[in-house]
């Protein structure tokens, strides 16, 4: 029920076009994947998140899970009926936010117990109950249970967090060998040792049958180590599935990734800055609140189609944004998440024509002038 095909391969670099075949739909890669973390783009309905381009949105397990609870997003069809999304959905599976809570969690062999952020009940995510309450979300796509880590993280930790990471993550696979119809990813961690990712990746890769993922990145650290753990794993990657890079929404991460062989990406970083009244262009953000655009009768970005830019100008969307109207920070939304999947499409066509490190190059010279 689900195949990867590499459509072009670079012959620059790790770059590759695909297609992720899933019972809801095709996804062409390399692709970016909207943040839906309640079931919801913040700001928008799934018939304008569709209209931007979008193929699959993620939703946020922790979040789910403790409102609306997954029993009554199960008894209403699963995610795909509750929030009316027909296409493919990824739900992580949580454990980011958990570990996150760094002074209301505790991690044991079993799993990991943490207390709620809403009224500090507390609960307990193991591998098993993990992949039940992805099961009763209805994700196309799902991740296992992994100990996060964090920039920092002595060479120990790391070693006992992956450690651990791997023992769930057999866990999580003969769980969830029910439900054919999800595919589950292995996350690789590893922290910020070279020899220590290359051990997690080769514990997940009998479990990669769908695809595989890559976690404790973009977590704090630099640009250039981030490409230093990518450019480690990058020739190991197995090439018949999709690889796909957790938290990763800027151009610049996106595009040192897709050089490095990575398919898909997820980040709330679109919605975020739109609602700071922050819009993505060609030449980089804008900050809509500047009074330079008091006066500025111009769309968002020349020659973009999205119902914003073809509709509103930088003037009357800043006047909403100053009046605090929330159809302003709906229109930069539109807008942000629309420029992502136009850019996205630009990778596709520099990769299909051999010249994508000349693109990554040209696109980097004028966005960071900003």
């Amino acid at each position: 029920m689900f195949n990867f095909v590499t459509i072009h391969k670079s012959s620059e670099c790790f770059a590759r076009t695909g297609v992720f075949s899933t019972p809801r739909g095709d996804i062409h890669t390399p692709i970016f994947m909207p943040v839906g973390t309640l079931a919801s783009v913040k700001g928008l309905s799934p018939e304008e998140v569709r209209d931007c381009g979008a193929e699959i949105i993620l939703a946020n397990t922790y979040h789910l899970f403790l409102r609306p609870g997954v029993d009554i997003v199960e008894k209403a069809g699963g995610l795909h009926k509750f929030m009316n999304w027909p296409g493919p959905i990824l739900t992580d599976s949580g454990g980011f936010q958990v570990f996150s809570l760094s002074s209301m969690r505790k991690i044991t062999d079993e799993g990991v117990k943490f207390k709620s952020h809403i009224d500090g009940t507390e609960f307990t995510f193991t591998p098993e109950n993990n992949m039940e309450i992805q099961r009763k979300l209805g994700a196309d796509i799902i991740m296992q249970l992994d100990v996060c880590g964090q920039h920092g993280d002595s060479r120990e930790v790391t070693e006992l967090n992956d450690k651990k990471t791997a023992q769930w993550l057999e866990r999580c696979y003969r769980a969830q060998s029910c439900a054919p119809t999800q595919a589950l990813f292995p996350i690789v961690q590893g922290g910020f040792y070279s020899d220590l990712r290359l051990k997690s990746l080769e514990r997940a890769l009998p479990y990669a049958k769908h695809g595989i993922a890559i976690g404790g990145l973009s977590i704090g650290e630099p640009l250039e180590q981030f490409c230093e753990m990518l450019d480690v794993l990058a020739p190991h990657l197995p090439a018949g599935i999709p690889h796909y890079v957790m938290g990763i929404g800027t151009p610049d991460f996106i595009l040192e990734a897709v050089q490095r062989g990575i398919d898909m990406f997820d980040c709330v970083y679109q919605t975020r800055i739109a609602r700071t009244g922050m819009a993505m262009t060609d030449n980089g953000t804008i900050n809509l609140r500047n009074a330079k655009f008091k006066e500025d009768f111009s769309p968002l970005q020349d020659g973009c189609d999205c119902s914003a830019c073809k509709s509103y100008t930088k003037a009357y969307i800043r006047h909403l944004v100053i009046s605090n109207e929330m159809f302003g920070l709906r229109l930069i939304s539109i807008h942000n998440i629309h420029w992502t999947m136009e850019f996205m499409k630009k990778i596709k066509t520099a990769i299909a024509n051999d010249k994508f490190m000349h693109f990554k190059q040209n696109f980097m010279l004028t966005y960071s002038t900003k």
